[in-house]
């Protein structure tokens, strides 16, 4: 009996999330009249069975707009070393600033945090911030125009760096593919919108400890021309050493941060 329960109970779901193509665990559990902890473990079912997708806050169906894998693969990968950087990063943002945020796995963990702030104003080309955004009663979201791009759930081409050109943010926010101490920071995506080096007075780099000391396809900046790179424990003492002689760096370890000066030995930006 239970089990016939939990079966039509999982296609309630199921058919909410084809539906509304995402939903909060809230929502499912309003709809289906459970807890938020029976909510969770139906979609965690969902998930092992590939229907669904985990993204931070709202779980959407497997197929949902052409969303490929590959976006989902990474925004599971390093998953809670990533949860930290978006807490770390969100802190930043005090209320009533405004912030651009970049398309990207990270990046959107910064968004899920942004969600508490009040009176701030985000600017992005990344769809999925924007959903996971979209809730957010006290936080207005701007997204720039573009060519939408299912790889990475965003907008790509002119008219993306043609609405960066005209903002000048409190911060931007930014991730990369890797970290290289002869390069730079580098991505992978000749669609890289650089133009959002230039849309902000302070720039932040997102990026978790495995990019680091590492090289990719493209050139993006140089280390110094980040005001500040935030990343995890995982981090080799040795390269964040390095990072130190160039910019201000912020380990964030789960919810808890350290911060370090450019140059510094340990004091407190």
């Amino acid at each position: 009996m239970q089990e016939n329960q939990d079966v039509r109970r999982l296609d309630v779901v199921l058919s909410m999330l084809k539906t509304n193509t995402s939903a909060s665990i809230s929502e499912i559990a309003e709809v289906c009249n459970v807890s938020q902890m029976t909510a969770r473990r139906d979609i965690q079912k969902l998930v092992e069975a590939g229907q669904v997708i985990p993204t931070p806050r709202r779980p959407r169906i497997e197929q949902w707009r052409g969303v490929e894998r590959s976006f989902v693969e990474r925004l599971q990968n390093m998953s809670s070393a990533k949860c930290g950087i978006g807490a770390a990063a969100a802190a930043l943002i005090r209320d009533s600033e405004s912030v651009v945020v970049d398309s990207g796995t990270t990046t959107l963990y910064v968004a899920r945090e942004l969600r508490a702030r009040r009176n701030v104003v985000v600017f992005t080309f990344s769809l999925a911030v924007v959903e996971e955004l979209a809730s957010a009663e006290n936080v207005r979201v701007e997204l720039t125009g573009g060519v939408y791009r299912p790889s990475s759930h965003d907008l790509i081409g002119h008219a993306v760096a043609k609405a960066l050109s005209s903002v000048f943010a409190d911060t931007v926010i930014f991730g990369a593919a890797a970290v290289s101490f002869s390069h730079g920071v580098m991505v992978h995506d000749q669609d890289a919108q650089r133009e959002i080096l230039q849309a902000g007075k302070r720039r932040v780099l997102v990026v978790d400890s495995s990019k680091m000391g590492r090289e990719a396809t493209y050139r993006l900046c140089g280390i110094k021309e980040c005001d500040l790179i935030v990343t995890d424990k995982g981090i080799q003492p040795e390269q964040l050493d390095r990072l130190r002689q160039s910019t201000a760096v912020k380990v964030a370890e789960g919810f808890s941060v350290n911060t370090t000066e450019k140059g510094s030995t340990g004091e407190s930006l």
